[in-house]
């Protein structure tokens, strides 16, 4: 249990460094915008490849940040269900729900976009507008960092339930247990 216990340490510490990282670029996203915005308001010009950063910057934000707001518990979820439950029934719902439902849905992610990815690279694919952007498949990728991060936060789920349910929920650490509403890495 000892070795579970590492294992959701280590998975929530992945996520948590990339959320920490991957967050600042709301940041970036917010200040090419505005860029974009006076270039074309003031200045009555535009620059095609900053328009495309600032999607693009959005993208790899959202995509990359994914398994740390699993960690952070920030995904919609049923409440009016979920939070009044007793630990052990929430610890069952969570394995069930990464079981049945998260660890087959990136999966499938994954199964459909390798191939659209793994093309992309095969022709540095870049922006559809002229003047756009180059690297188009670097941001593809995010579909599969996507994948990992997310599927990985749902085994560490998992593995926490399954403490839980084992009665050793005290290896971890108390702002990974259930009783800290907002399980913060």
């Amino acid at each position: 249990m000892q070795g579970l216990a590492a294992l959701i340490r280590g998975i929530s510490a992945i996520n948590w460094l990339v959320g920490q990282i991957l967050s600042w670029l709301a940041l970036a996203c917010v200040l090419v915008c505005f860029t974009v915005v006076v270039q074309r308001y003031f200045f009555h010009t535009s620059i095609l490849w900053m328009q495309d950063l600032y999607v693009w910057l959005s993208g790899a934000m959202f995509t990359g940040v994914a398994g740390f707001a699993l960690l952070r518990q920030d995904h919609v979820r049923v409440d009016i269900f979920y939070r009044p439950a007793p630990i052990r029934r929430k610890a069952i719902a969570d394995l069930i729900g990464v079981v049945f439902f998260l660890i087959p849905f990136v999966i499938v992610v994954w199964l459909y976009a390798f191939p659209a990815v793994r093309r992309s690279w095969g022709f540095y694919e870049a922006s559809a507008n002229i003047g756009g952007m180059p690297g188009l498949f670097l941001l593809k990728t995010f579909i599969l960092v996507f994948a990992v991060l997310v599927g990985l936060q749902g085994i560490a789920m998992g593995a926490r339930s399954i403490l839980v349910l084992s009665g050793k929920e005290e290896l971890l650490p108390p702002h990974m247990r259930y009783e800290a509403e907002k399980g913060h890495g």
